[in-house]
């Protein structure tokens, strides 16, 4: 599926952009999808709200809970003063998480790309195992800053795995909050290692190894129906929306079944249901 220079250059840079990989058809069926399990959300069920800051306060038992199952989460600006929404509800979720790769049909269907299983093994994953799926809206006016981060930190194996699939479902751009990578930094060291115990999470300190700069980085603007393949020691982020438009995008991420799979972990999975990979 990939070509030699593409290796190449995710070897080089940590990460690889295919445009065109999905169709209009099929991002259509899952932006519909994902409208609908907004729609049937209930805001009074849960107001949890995703954050990369302040990790340990946000790891409530909604969140946790969400592991292997599917819930929506805010936006940290969705909220006004008075505990009220600020808009309308469809406008105001920052994402679907964590489980819809492996419990609902059309989100499974998406997934369930045999290129995506040859790109995986391409890449180095001779046994890709798909651990968590996120619809992530980025709301005009206040999708949130995702802070600079590696998706190591979420998904620890020995030795280091974990590999992120990123959809775009709109164009993203440098208005709407596209993300931002610093090409080759997936050869630093892991910084922060995400770990639960129970019903207690905490953010482990492992390296001061400075985030990337202004100077280092580079945005990853693309169009819709992209795909970006990116290492999960690449550092990342993605800055806040100011626009007027959405910056809608699903992200898969998948470990190789020949690594060990810590046990400390937020995601677990055991016999009664099984990970599996993309086929």
């Amino acid at each position: 599926m990939l070509t030699d220079a593409q290796k190449a250059q995710f070897a080089k840079d940590g990460f690889i952009i295919i445009p065109g990989f999905k169709t209009a058809a099929e991002i259509a069926a899952l932006r519909a999808r994902a409208a609908q399990v907004v729609n049937d959300f209930d805001p009074a069920v849960a107001q949890g709200i995703f954050t990369t800051k302040e990790q340990e306060k946000k790891a409530d038992d909604y969140f946790l809970g969400s592991d292997n199952t599917v819930r929506c989460f805010f936006e940290e600006e969705a909220f006004g003063p008075d505990g009220q929404l600020k808009q309308a509800k469809e406008l105001s979720i920052n994402k679907i998480g964590h489980a819809m790769h492996d419990l609902d049909p059309a989100f499974r269907a998406f997934t369930a790309d045999a290129r995506l299983e040859q790109i995986a093994r391409d890449i180095g994953l001779a046994e890709p195992q798909v651990w968590q799926s996120m619809y992530i809206f980025k709301q005009p006016g206040i999708g949130g800053e995702v802070r600079w981060h590696q998706d190591a930190t979420y998904f620890d194996t020995t030795p280091i795995s974990v590999t992120t699939f990123w959809f775009a479902l709109e164009d993203a751009t440098l208005e709407n909050g596209c993300m931002w990578a610093e090409p080759g930094g997936h050869r630093s060291p892991l910084r922060e290692r995400f770990v639960r115990e129970g019903d207690q999470v905490s953010v482990e300190k492992l390296d001061n190894t400075p985030w990337p700069s202004d100077a280092t980085a580079v945005p990853l603007e693309c169009k819709a129906g992209s795909l970006v393949c990116f290492h999960g020691l690449l550092p990342h982020y993605s800055a806040p929306n100011r626009s007027p438009v959405s910056r809608h995008a699903y992200t898969l991420h998948v470990t190789d079944g020949r690594t060990e799979y810590s046990r400390r972990n937020w995601i677990q999975r055991d016999a009664s249901f099984p990970v599996r990979g993309f086929l």
